[in-house]
């Protein structure tokens, strides 16, 4: 498989110093002890905002406040613009005061601007540090008297693999790697449903060609020794085959999705929840868990939160790793992102205050698979996801640095899977699925 050339645009190690007038003749420069944050744009990109620490960063790991994910269209159609109009600019307000809004109305004072020129030829194949240091703000230019920030900003190469689900996850559609303008079959999916009954027919699509017992009655466990009400969807799986028809991953609903008493939502405090699973030694392992539920609100979106699973032979017991956590759009959709910042003992600092977390739930630091210790940092996958009503067929970048077989790219697959389905397995209840989902009645709603 050959990746697509992509470049992460990071701007981090944020800081500000304003002057402090002490005498009336001269001004010393001091960190901010107020609130401040700003608002970074890249042209035809939406705007990030990220707040700025009160203390420099000197001396630790590169923190990182914002992220442009550049593809190679992108990359051609910045690099044209830069050469035929002005230069592209990575452009920067400073505000003072919080992050957010206060009755509406935008928050904070406009402290001043500052702007970055970038030169991104050539940096899908090399690495090129724009700006590392600090910078005069506002309009005063005198170092002695105005204020100053501190920022680095750089380009990197992240090249991906690509892949697109032919059709909706729920169809059992085949799933092609792209490259430019070339679409190849590498995957193939098969939906099922498990019936109440328990019969082998509908698990038949989730099952290795061997599967102990054991590990089958493990599975099963999960979700078992709950009461179940009569309104509930549960029994979806889906597995990846490769193209010789071995199953290759799978993602499998072990907990069902209920409505919350007295309410037609699956809510937070009792998510339904997947695995996903990858073969080992004649049976299926437990990779990672996706929980989901549908938040209240404004926002009324997909909530989700994603762990890695320690290899622990078939058990729970050790402490599982949440690098993902966020919410989606029921109406738009959006994008379902894995993107790990800088590491420090283990521990994973979030890109922006909606990426996820990299924080073991217990003592110690556990890894599983493709990331032991939490040593990779930086772009590890994404998944597009429709919203509502709308026919979602999943495009899947997964960074090369995160697949070294087959089996690695297919659980990303089958989690881009797992999260696309669980948009209607959050669906109101008070609203019908489709026809492929739906196993009796009772499910209809």
């Amino acid at each position: 498989m050959d990746p697509c050339p992509f470049v992460r645009l990071t701007v981090g190690n944020l800081a500000l110093r304003i002057p402090v007038a002490s005498k009336p003749a001269r001004s010393v420069v001091h960190p901010s002890s107020s609130p401040c944050f700003c608002k970074i744009k890249l042209k035809n990109f939406p705007l990030q905002t990220a707040v700025i620490p009160s203390q420099f960063p000197e001396g630790q790991l590169q923190t990182v406040a914002a992220t442009f994910h550049l593809s190679k269209s992108d990359l051609d159609r910045l690099v044209a613009k830069s050469i035929f109009t002005n230069k592209l600019q990575l452009k920067i307000s400073l505000y003072t005061g919080r992050l957010g809004t206060t009755c509406g109305v935008n928050s904070g004072r406009l402290l001043g601007k500052v702007s970055v020129p970038l030169d991104l030829a050539g940096t899908e194949s090399r690495g090129v540090t724009f700006h590392n240091g600090w910078i005069s703000i506002g309009k005063e230019r005198v170092k002695s008297s105005s204020a100053v920030f501190h920022l680095n900003v750089k380009a990197e190469p992240d090249p991906r693999f690509v892949f697109q689900f032919d059709g909706e996850p729920e169809c059992s559609p085949q799933v092609f790697q792209i490259r430019g303008n070339i679409r190849q079959p590498v995957f193939t999916c098969k939906f099922s449903l498990r019936t109440t009954g328990g019969g082998d027919r509908n698990r038949r699509s989730i099952s290795l060609q061997e599967e102990p017992s054991s590990s089958r009655s493990w599975l099963s466990s999960f979700g078992s020794e709950r009461d179940r009400p009569l309104k509930e969807r549960k029994g979806w799986s889906i597995t990846v085959h490769d193209l010789s028809g071995s199953p290759v991953a799978a993602a499998s609903m072990v907990t069902p999705f209920v409505p919350s008493p007295g309410s037609d939502r699956v809510s937070r405090s009792n998510p339904g929840s997947w695995l996903i699973l990858r073969p080992g030694a004649g049976t299926w392992k437990p990779w990672g868990r996706l929980e989901s539920w549908r938040e209240r609100g404004s926002s009324d979106g997909l909530g989700y939160r994603f762990e890695l699973i320690p290899d622990t032979n078939g058990t729970m017991s050790a402490a599982s790793i949440v690098l993902a956590e966020s919410t989606l759009s029921s109406h738009k959709g959006g994008k379902f992102v894995i993107d790990l910042g800088a590491c420090s003992n283990g521990r994973t600092t979030p890109a922006n205050s909606a990426s996820p977390v990299c924080s073991p739930r217990g003592s110690g630091d556990h890894g599983y698979g493709l990331w032991p210790n939490c040593m990779h940092r930086g772009f590890v996958m994404s998944a597009s996801v429709e919203g509502e009503g709308k026919c979602s067929k999943p495009g899947v970048e997964v960074g090369v640095q995160h697949v070294s077989c087959t089996e690695d790219a297919a659980a990303f697959v089958a989690l881009a899977a797992a999260v696309d389905l669980s948009m209607d397995a959050c669906k109101l209840f008070s609203q019908r699925l489709r026809k492929e989902l739906c196993q009796d009645q009772d499910m209809l709603g």
